[in-house]
């Protein structure tokens, strides 16, 4: 398998550390769709990070759904399957893909020319990045800060929390500074320090 896109994405990162975790062997071709755009669009015509290759040459996007896959060849979940867990999880996943939507989001009306950024539009994403922060950092409040979300092992939640919030920092740490989240910072932080991230640095 192939997995193509670049660890400054979260979606690329979280998919990379979640095959990782595992156990399913791959390469990683770090490709952007920027500055690599025709090599991406050879691969994928839809130019869309990240992009998994299979083995047969069938072509899967969209983290949610690569890691779907992934979990079926490994024959392991990442997510809890107790219902109660598994709910608790999908609210973590869920808030912490908000987080990271939002500073990408963040990211690219950066990118407009000053004139023609929507202030109106920044106020509000900058104020949900700032809201999904703040639901992540309370519900931390009753988590083991030497246990991970849902016991000794890393799970799904664990994993895009950690890679969101690595985003955040990279891209709009000035709207999202770790000083007003010090729960949410150590939790990433300590999870920055697990081989599976190790090998997948952001930057």
């Amino acid at each position: 398998m192939q997995l193509i896109g670049m660890l400054d994405s979260p979606y690329v990162r979280r998919t990379a550390i979640s095959l990782r975790l595992l156990g399913l062997p791959f390469e990683h071709r770090s490709l952007s769709v920027f500055r690599n755009f025709d090599a991406v669009h050879a691969i994928n015509p839809l130019v869309k990070v990240p992009t998994l290759v299979c083995d047969d040459g069938l072509v899967l996007v969209d983290s949610t759904l690569i890691i779907d896959h992934a979990e079926a060849l490994a024959n392991r979940r990442l997510i809890p399957s107790a219902p109660e867990q598994h709910r608790r999880a999908l609210r973590w996943i869920g808030v912490a893909l908000v987080a990271a939507e939002k500073a990408v989001q963040i990211f690219y009306e950066r990118k407009r020319d000053a004139e023609r950024q929507d202030a109106g539009w920044t106020s509000r994403i900058n104020g949900q990045l700032r809201d999904a922060c703040a639901l992540l950092e309370q519900e931390l409040r009753d988590v083991d800060e030497n246990a991970w979300l849902f016991g000794d092992a890393l799970t799904q939640a664990d994993i895009t929390l950690a890679v969101a919030w690595g985003f955040v920092q990279l891209v709009a740490a000035d709207v999202a500074p770790a000083a007003n989240y010090p729960k949410l910072a150590a939790f990433a932080a300590r999870a920055e320090r697990m081989p599976e991230f190790r090998a997948f640095p952001i930057a």
